[in-house]
């Protein structure tokens, strides 16, 4: 007697020569290597990349590294309202608000801001979803890779690696949506 992956006996009585010496198995692992091979002989080899000198060209949706944008003073965007945390389905966003001072008046468009603003990027799965739900226009996502990180660490994006520089802007028209556009007016 023996036991098949399906946990029912099946005795040696039932299987053939060729079953008993995997002669179907190996036949039809065969037929898909030839298949491959004469596919790739017929249709030519599919194109090869040397990365990083050279990228593989991405879609024109691609979703890469988030960034939080500032408006055209300068000041962030984001109001910490918390819409992005809501619709992220993998709970990737954190958020504390804070109100701004007085003394920061030129760094925050709105009286409360994102004191602490966190992305796992480990969790996050690029779904554009915390974009379509921000009011405000701050947080898209960029046609930029993700940085290499060496320990889990260093996949918490807070607002160092997220907001982005003053003096290098990052220019996100072709990701925006008719809707976005009219809102940052």
């Amino acid at each position: 007697m023996k036991l098949t992956n399906r946990s029912k006996v099946v005795s040696n009585k039932e299987m053939t020569l060729a079953e008993k010496i995997y002669l179907p198995a190996i036949f039809t692992g065969m037929g898909i290597t030839f298949k491959h091979a004469v596919r790739t002989v017929l249709k030519g080899a599919p194109a090869v990349y040397a990365y990083p000198e050279v990228q593989k060209p991405r879609a024109e949706i691609w979703r890469g590294q988030h960034v939080l944008k500032r408006d055209e003073e300068g000041r962030e965007r984001c109001t910490a309202c918390g819409l992005c945390a809501v619709a992220c389905p993998a709970e990737a966003i954190t958020m504390t608000a804070a109100e701004r001072t007085k003394e920061e008046k030129n760094l925050y468009r709105e009286e409360k801001y994102a004191s602490v603003y966190e992305i796992n990027m480990l969790r996050c799965i690029f779904c554009g979803m915390c974009e379509e739900a921000c009011p405000k226009s701050a947080i898209y996502l960029t046609d930029r890779l993700v940085d290499v990180e060496t320990n889990r660490g260093s996949f918490i994006y807070g607002k160092d690696k997220l907001v982005e520089k003053i003096n290098e802007r990052i220019d996100i028209t072709e990701r925006q949506s008719e809707k976005q556009k009219n809102a940052v007016k």
